[in-house]
């Protein structure tokens, strides 16, 4: 039985808890690589060669519910400072506690690499798709239900993953989809893919990183074009409204990021719903 969540207390704290989930397990996976050319491959049959695309081996933090499911799942996406231990298990608690499995990529970790907030050096759609492929391989996971959650960098490929991205790129199965994305604060002025899948982006009103305006024009024009996007913006909120870390606000990289408490409850009570009726589509 999972207990549900009442009051404002227990969203702005952000946790609703199952009776009994497993404890965080790292695990390991391989990133979907660049697909091998056909000209790549002749050139190679040429030479005399097999050539074979190179994988990054990836690391995460698979979470899942008590019982054998099979469970909707989700993938969650760090932003370009890192997946940081409050932030991994926010979203294992949350996800655990709606009676989903989570696994939280950890895209630099394995790379040796600090962050990437002014530079993008990691291909991070391979990074999501191989964490896809995992979930999908395990026997208490539906692959039907694998939904994409990003945060700020992470939330730019959540939404490319569920848009007319070049999914031919990559050595991935082809016929594994995410169900749908959640993106927080995503920079939509970046994005020109088309989305097929549904979206629901949250963002501050005084985000000064990835502007909400920017999100307001490309919401509409998705909407305009037939597709199912939602978009929220908290009034007086900034980037990374959501996480506890900054209640004091600082600067970061030239921007201000802040906790909101408020807001950061009613977009877990946001997520909850449009994750819930994402899953529950993709059931019948």
């Amino acid at each position: 039985m999972h207990r549900p969540c009442f009051g404002l207390a227990a969203l702005a704290a952000w946790i609703c808890t199952s009776a009994v989930v497993s404890a965080e397990e790292l695990v390991q996976f391989e990133s979907a690589p660049f697909r091998v050319s056909q000209v790549q491959q002749r050139l190679a049959r040429e030479r005399g060669e097999t050539l074979k695309a190179a994988a990054d081996t990836i690391q995460g933090y698979l979470s899942k519910p008590e019982g054998s499911g099979p469970f909707a799942a989700i993938v969650y996406l760090h932003g370009c400072a890192g997946l940081s231990e409050n932030a991994r298990k926010h979203i294992s608690q949350l996800m655990t506690g709606w009676g989903y499995v989570s696994l939280a990529v950890d895209s630099f970790a394995t790379r040796g690499i600090k962050d990437q907030c002014t530079h993008l050096a990691v291909p991070r759609l391979g990074d999501a798709l191989g964490a896809l492929s995992y979930l999908s391989n395990l026997p208490f996971v539906d692959s039907r239900r694998i939904a994409v959650v990003g945060s700020s960098q992470g939330a730019v490929v959540a939404l490319q993953l569920v848009s007319t991205y070049q999914a031919d790129i990559f050595d991935a199965p082809r016929d594994l989809k995410f169900s749908a994305a959640v993106a927080y604060y995503p920079l939509c002025g970046i994005i020109t893919e088309e989305l097929i899948l549904p979206a629901l982006i949250l963002i501050g009103e005084l985000d000064d990183w990835t502007p909400a305006r920017d999100c307001e024009l490309w919401t509409k024009w998705q909407v305009n074009r037939g597709a199912t996007a939602k978009l929220i913006i908290y009034p007086g909120a900034y980037h990374a409204f959501d996480a506890s870390a900054f209640a004091e606000g600082r600067e970061s990289f030239g921007h201000w990021i802040k906790y909101d408490a408020a807001a950061a409850a009613r977009s877990v009570l946001e997520m909850q719903s449009f994750l819930a009726s994402q899953f529950s589509r993709e059931r019948r």
